[in-house]
């Protein structure tokens, strides 16, 4: 069963004017940097949030449907002024590691390392199975 994790936000706070807003290679491992300190995540949404978010799943699951995704994935979006979500990018292998959004976002559904790496297993070897019942 395909489930779409709690979505998180990256906040550009106190972000130096000269960079743009991306998230590049040191607002994700170069902790010293204003880049870092600057883009902390948050799965906190205020109610009125909660139709853009619901569009946000739908966009995930027809993505997950349109690149014939498997195991685990993560769909990246830039939501504009107007509350248009777009993606940004399909991640259909993402970082698994403790510091990584996916993990974050696997704990905030109350699910630890043990589980999501079960169930990614789990997925895996159903998969499997099933090629090797059709052959």
């Amino acid at each position: 069963k395909v489930e779409v994790l709690p979505h998180a936000e990256i906040i550009f706070r106190n972000f130096p004017d000269d960079k743009p807003k991306i998230v590049n290679y040191a607002a994700k491992w170069d902790q010293e940097s204003p880049e870092f300190t600057g883009t902390p995540c948050t799965f906190d949404f205020p109610e009125s949030d909660r139709r853009l978010l619901k569009k946000l799943n739908e966009i995930s699951m027809e993505c997950w449907k349109i690149f014939s995704l498997s195991g685990y994935a993560r769909v990246d979006f830039r939501v504009d002024e107007s509350e248009i979500p777009w993606v940004l990018e399909v991640n259909a292998n993402p970082c698994l590691s403790p510091d990584a959004g996916f993990f974050a976002a696997c704990l905030r559904a109350d699910m630890d390392a043990m589980t999501m790496a079960d169930r990614i297993v789990a997925d895996a070897l159903d998969r499997y199975k099933g090629e090797i019942w059709a052959k």
